[in-house]
């Protein structure tokens, strides 16, 4: 039968060809998928959220080139270091975008992580995907409790609670009580946006005001619509509450809009402030000296008192063309870096691995205050909040807690 070994050894012959041929494809191709680190960035650049957006899409910029002029994140498993390719995504400040694209980014895109989410409406909007794709997604703007309580576990947060921001704003104006500036027994009005991180705000407030009788009492919350085009109705409330402090919940563009009709109404407290919002660009920009002496309780400042901080504020400055904005680019840079450490520590580019290590980075030379960042149980970072107290002439000083203060507090506010 020799025609049949013929056949046979041609047909193994042929098989065995075909195997080599398809295993270096297989390695060519794989040795092209692994040319770089693909991570989804989703953002608002566009729509009502988008100077926020830009500046925290501006810090993930710049930790990724740095870290890309450095060669790259060693990655173990391959014995070389790959670059990050950010593969961006614009959500247009609207929710059921952000979530889509999270989605694509997670499931056909072949990203090893998301970064971004600015906001609480967008990030809860993203926030039930992680899971759903096993892809490790860290939010770099939004601090709501909501989003970090489902026992999800591949979700993570550079931003510490909202109702952190809350306890500490009224801790705040405690301290001004026990130094003498504000007296005892002070009524405060409160608007809060209708979203969780307004719930999760006013609970924080109310929280330390029962934990500490005597200080301040409550006589007006009220809650109002996220982008509202109109608030003298609500300011008229105010008014009528005969509150001596303000205190709102309000992202961006809704604080310069209540401010600006603040100012129309001719409204006056012993003290101001709009939550995490205040020192904006933008703010100073509209209204001038009407933001003056108007506080907010912030994630990160430019002027922290940290080597590390001071050559980010450079870098940024270089790479951006402006100095940093608020708060907005550091927990979106110190993001990356601590995506880059989970990376290198994972030792792979597996996402399950990556979402493993990601539970055990501990930056020790964190921009953001306290100079550590690690995640806890439910993937939320727990820093300090900073205070800061906008002053005349666009002076923005820390004034809260007192080892990073740079100036004084003004309390109550200056009578015009």
């Amino acid at each position: 039968m020799p025609g049949t070994h013929r056949v046979r050894q041609m047909w193994i012959s042929a098989v065995a060809v075909a195997l080599v041929v398809s295993f270096s494809l297989n390695c060519s191709r794989n040795k092209a998928a692994e040319s770089s680190i693909k991570v989804g960035v989703v953002l608002p650049i566009t729509g009502r959220e988008a100077k926020p957006g830009q500046y925290q899409r501006e810090g993930i910029d710049l930790a990724i080139r740095q870290i890309n002029q450095d060669g790259g994140v060693m990655v173990k498993e391959l014995g070389q270091k790959l670059p990050i390719q950010e593969v961006f995504y614009d959500d247009s400040s609207d929710q059921a975008k952000s979530a889509s694209l999270a989605e694509r980014a997670m499931s056909s895109d072949g990203v090893i992580a998301v970064l971004g989410a600015y906001s609480t409406a967008l990030g809860e909007a993203e926030s039930v995907m992680p899971d759903r794709y096993q892809t490790p997604w860290i939010s770099t703007g939004a601090a709501a409790t909501t989003i970090f309580n489902h026992g999800y576990q591949y979700t993570f947060g550079t931003l510490s609670p909202t109702n952190l921001l809350g306890s500490t704003t009224a801790e705040y104006l405690g301290s001004l009580v026990d130094q003498g500036k504000l007296k005892k027994g002070l009524k405060i009005a409160m608007t809060l946006e209708n979203t969780d991180h307004g719930v999760d705000y006013g609970r924080g407030i109310k929280q330390w005001i029962q934990d500490h009788p005597g200080y301040f009492n409550v006589v007006f919350s009220e809650n109002f619509d996220l982008g509202s085009p109109d608030f003298s109705g609500l300011l008229q409330k105010v008014k009528g509450a005969r509150a001596d402090i303000f205190l709102a919940d309000a992202h961006l563009q809704d604080y310069i809009t209540m401010h600006r009709q603040y100012l129309q109404s001719g409204l006056a407290h012993q003290m101001i402030s709009y939550g995490a919002r205040g020192p904006e660009a933008d703010a100073r920009k509209a209204m001038g000296d009407g933001v003056d002496y108007i506080f907010a309780g912030i994630w990160w400042s430019k002027n922290l008192p940290y080597p590390q901080v001071k050559k980010f504020n450079e870098d940024y400055k270089a790479f951006a063309g402006h100095e940093p904005d608020s708060w907005y680019p550091a927990p979106a840079y110190d993001a990356v870096r601590a995506l880059a450490t989970a990376i290198e520590s994972a030792g792979t580019l597996n996402k399950t691995a990556i979402r493993d290590a990601l539970k055990n980075v501990d930056l020790k030379d964190s921009l953001l205050p306290g100079q550590e960042l690690k995640f806890g149980a439910n993937g939320q970072i727990n820093t300090p909040f900073v205070i800061v107290e906008n002053k005349p002439g666009g002076k923005v000083d820390i004034v809260y807690p007192k080892d990073a203060a740079t100036g004084e507090s003004i309390a109550p506010i200056p009578k015009h």
